[in-house]
């Protein structure tokens, strides 16, 4: 689930294999125009692996979207993430294998050469920062940072996986923050992710193992804490100057691309 700001439009790309998941869906929160779309379609048919995450981003791009804060469904790899937390992630690790991650491939016209883009820091830390405020306002548990690696799904981790991103310093585990934090710095966008524990994956003894029937299940009883944040915080954002903010993701989004020589 995917709540934006809107800005001005920019560059419109007709080409076929750039559609986005579903409809968008637009509206207003408390005077802030915001863009619902929903990145599974909003019949949850469309597994995390053919997820078209480029069409997605450039579609908010399209209409001018200057943030993305995404909602995540996500298993906890740390005892103090417990299932019902809320976890602004800060980093995360790849282990997907199927998926672009770039719009510079040669496909779109507003997109030639080759990009780049620093991913260091992949999620925008002021939409961060507004967050872990309004979350605390509102009394959630949410914890201010973790490491998220993202798995290619549509499985669950066997349990040495789990272990093993343990090992690596991981926090939690989801199948769609790669490479939506990534084309959002190519285009230009403030990322943030609200990621919502449903289980301990499968490397906690005595703990049921993850299955989608838990998941749902929690995901159903949390489902309001992520809108009470979202609520809470669009209007913040709204009210608040970002050209500084912006102005460096598109300098840096553009002068990480390089151009073919003619």
């Amino acid at each position: 689930m995917w709540i934006l700001r809107l800005a001005r439009c920019s560059c419109r790309h007709s080409n076929g294999t750039f559609q986005p998941s579903d409809a968008l869906i637009l509206g207003k929160i408390k005077n802030v125009d915001c863009i619902l779309l929903a990145r599974h379609g909003r019949q949850h048919s469309i597994m995390p692996s053919e997820v078209n995450y480029r069409a997605n981003i450039w579609a908010l791009k399209e209409e001018g979207c200057t943030h993305v804060i995404v909602t995540t469904a996500c298993g906890s790899l740390r005892e103090e993430i417990r299932p019902g937390d809320i976890v602004i992630i800060d980093q995360f690790i790849d282990r997907t294998t199927k998926r672009p991650q770039t719009f510079y491939d040669g496909t779109s016209p507003c997109a030639r050469g080759v990009c780049h883009i620093p991913a260091a820091d992949p999620f925008c830390p002021k939409t961060r920062q507004v967050l872990l405020e309004n979350a605390k306002k509102l009394g959630l548990r949410c914890h201010s940072k973790g490491t998220m690696v993202t798995i290619e799904g549509p499985r669950f981790s066997s349990r040495a996986e789990s272990f093993m991103f343990r090992a690596w310093g991981a926090d939690v585990i989801n199948m769609t923050t790669v490479p939506e934090a990534v084309l959002a710095k190519e285009a230009g966008i403030c990322y943030a992710s609200i990621a919502l524990a449903t289980d301990y994956d499968c490397w906690k003894e005595n703990e049921e193992e993850v299955s989608v029937d838990r998941v749902l299940k929690i995901l159903k009883e949390n489902g309001n804490k992520a809108k009470s944040l979202l609520l809470s915080t669009i209007p913040q954002i709204g009210s608040m100057e970002w050209s500084e903010t912006l102005r460096t993701l598109k300098d840096m989004a553009q002068f990480s691309v390089l151009l073919p020589k003619h």
